[in-house]
């Protein structure tokens, strides 16, 4: 069965909750105070099922001004709205404030209602219609129906329940598809179950036995129970109002304004990028460093306003805006908000959503502003190209990612692609980086190894570690591997061994230094066949510096540098360390001692030996023995 979601608007005692009990037979004032005052406090819930067998949830939110942030805290999800103007009064102060708010708020959908029909003539009915179709032109009810109903002689309830079904075929599905998003309006605790929470599901759906999270206090729950118009069901989807009993959480812990969601599918803020728009009917305005509150799903916020690109944004006037917010958020990019003035406290605007995760902005920067209107307007991939444009700090997962867009992994994992295929984009151990800071840190290694090559021209390379702490330190030694084998295939840089050259760079050695290395490799070769086959630097080259930049340039060639002292043949280290991976393959382990037998030689040679391999990640030790690694 398909649902939706009915909400009421207009100003006080205009008969918003009794037009809601002869629609469904219910009363939604339940407080002892609203009965004993006759107006509506608290935000009011029920349901009634259409011709067609589809079930309207309707909100009932309270006219009074004094209550303006519960009929926002109500107005939030709407599918479409009952905008009730009392036929003995007409449009009223509330009447152009809750428009204003149901605009910004983006609802698309409503038929105005005129109550108490049977208690004023039809002349004064058409005078009230005549402004009401003033006063609505350029909104989303400038072309919608009129229906005059008297809630007491039920006089056109008939006829709205038919404009309400026939208007329900057109409302868009809901996305079921996005992460789990539930505005909380409601907490409460019921006798042998414990913590229940209400609103209205905004993205995705949730089925009992799901593990969510509560944002921003980021306590995971489970979900109990799920009630969608008092009956039980399994799964609630998008769309659809719903009471749920969660799991791990005391009452206290929770209020309005809190959100239940996916895990790790929010991130918290204590900034947002907005575009706002002013109110068009008043001097009101926006300049800097006002206070205001805004309201966002269910919650109030105190913030501040920094307009980016104006001093001052007059009525009727948009621009972008950072809000500096007094508590953190958690909220998406594309979400709608009301802004109100702190004191006294009036609706000025709304706007949309930009940016959830912005750096501190100076008013009138280009960039900054070039960079909104990207946001603003594009693509998700141009959205995701100027996220990884803006964090080149950090390289973030596709986790991180979905966060801070609030987008399904379905359409980030597209978009993603999108900029990869087109060069914009590069992964790397599943974090991305946006192609510039791949540039950049291209630029950074030839830079770094030029320098060393100069310093250095007689050494085949510079040691991966120190390269990879010098390049990027954030970056783990995997992560730095796929660096290094992406720079290698664009012929930036080479690799061999433990060693990172450019790719064009070639050890050059002079008649006398070729004399020299021949020495050396005399001296390795005589080694050989010998029980002690390692030698020392100091030894080869008794502090020699040409000798010691020769055999510097046959590191990783000729020679295999065991530690910081010590030097061995490369072929023989080679044959060395493939006989001791198949003495493991079939004896699953060796000791010390039996590894000196094996090579008939000394124990220290046979330390060197075993704990280069153990660096290498060739070996590893098991209490007295070396296992395969």
């Amino acid at each position: 069965m398909k649902n939706i979601v009915i909400g009421t608007a207009g100003h006080i005692d205009h008969g918003k909750t009794t037009l809601i009990k002869a629609l469904t037979g219910r009363e939604t004032d339940t407080l002892a105070e609203e009965k004993k005052r006759g107006i509506s406090i608290n935000l009011g819930f029920t349901y009634f099922d259409l011709p067609s067998k589809k079930r309207a949830g309707i909100v009932d939110v309270p006219g009074h001004e004094k209550f303006i942030k519960n009929m926002l805290a109500g107005a939030s999800g709407l599918d479409m709205v009952l905008f009730v103007i009392g036929a003995d009064e007409g449009v009223m102060p509330q009447t152009i404030e809750h428009l204003d708010i149901l605009k910004f708020l983006n609802v698309k959908n409503g038929i105005i209602v005129l109550t108490k029909c049977d208690t004023v003539d039809e002349e004064f009915i058409e005078l009230v219609k005549e402004d009401v179709i003033e006063k609505v032109k350029g909104t989303f009810l400038e072309d919608a129906d009129i229906i005059e109903v008297d809630s007491i002689s039920k006089r056109g309830i008939d006829k709205l329940i038919n404009k309400i079904d026939e208007i329900s075929k057109d409302i868009e599905d809901n996305d079921i598809s996005s992460p789990a998003r539930l505005n909380i309006d409601r907490v409460f605790s019921v006798k042998g179950f414990g913590t229940v929470i209400t609103g209205t599901l905004t993205e995705g759906k949730i089925s009992v036995e799901d593990d969510l999270m509560l944002y921003p206090s980021n306590i995971e729950t489970k979900i109990r129970s799920i009630q969608v118009h008092g009956e039980n069901v399994n799964t609630a989807y998008a769309g659809q109002r719903t009471a749920i009993n969660i799991s791990n959480v005391k009452v206290e812990d929770l209020k309005r304004g809190d959100v239940l969601g996916a895990k790790n599918s929010l991130e918290e803020s204590m900034m947002l990028d907005v575009k706002i728009s002013i109110v068009n009917h008043s001097n009101k305005s926006l300049k800097h460093w006002d206070r205001l509150r805004l309201y966002h799903g269910t919650k109030e916020i105190l913030c501040r306003a920094v307009p980016l690109d104006k001093e001052i944004i007059n009525s009727s006037e948009d621009g972008y805006v950072q809000l500096r917010l007094e508590e953190s958020i958690v909220a998406k990019k594309g979400d709608k908000f009301v802004i109100r003035s702190y004191s006294p406290m009036e609706t000025i605007g709304g706007g949309t959503i930009i940016d959830t995760n912005p750096k501190k902005h100076k008013k009138f920067d280009t960039n900054v502003i070039n960079s909104l209107k990207i946001k603003e307007k594009g693509e998700l991939k141009d959205i995701l190209e100027e996220y990884l444009k803006k964090n080149t700090e950090i390289y973030p997962s596709k986790k991180e990612i979905m966060a801070y867009i609030g987008e399904n992994e379905e359409n980030v994992d597209k978009a993603l692609q999108e900029l990869i295929n087109m060069d914009k984009a590069i992964c790397i151990n599943s974090m991305y980086m946006h192609i510039n800071k791949y540039e950049t840190l291209k630029s950074k290694s030839v830079d770094l190894l030029t320098k060393y090559h100069k310093s250095y021209r007689l050494r085949n390379g510079m040691v991966k570690e120190e390269f990879r702490s010098k390049v990027e330190g954030k970056f783990k030694t995997k992560e730095m591997d796929l660096l290094i084998d992406k720079l290698s295939k664009e012929k930036v840089v080479k690799v061999n061994d433990n060693l990172i050259s450019l790719y064009e760079f070639e050890v050059r050695l002079n008649s006398k230094q070729l004399e020299i290395k021949n020495t050396i490799k005399n001296q390795l070769n005589s080694s050989m066949n010998k029980s002690e086959n390692i030698l020392t630097i100091d030894g080869i080259c008794n502090k020699n510096k040409f000798y010691e930049e020769v055999l510097e340039s046959m590191i990783g060639q000729e020679v295999e540098q065991l530690d910081e002292k010590h030097v061995i043949d490369k072929e023989l280290y080679e044959t060395l360390k493939n006989n001791l991976i198949n003495y493991l393959k079939e004896n699953k382990e060796i000791t010390l001692g039996e590894y000196r037998d094996l090579l008939n030689s000394s124990r220290k040679n046979c330390v060197i030996l075993l704990e280069n391999f153990d660096r290498n990640k060739i070996t590893k030790r098991k209490e007295n023995s070396r296992v395969l690694f």
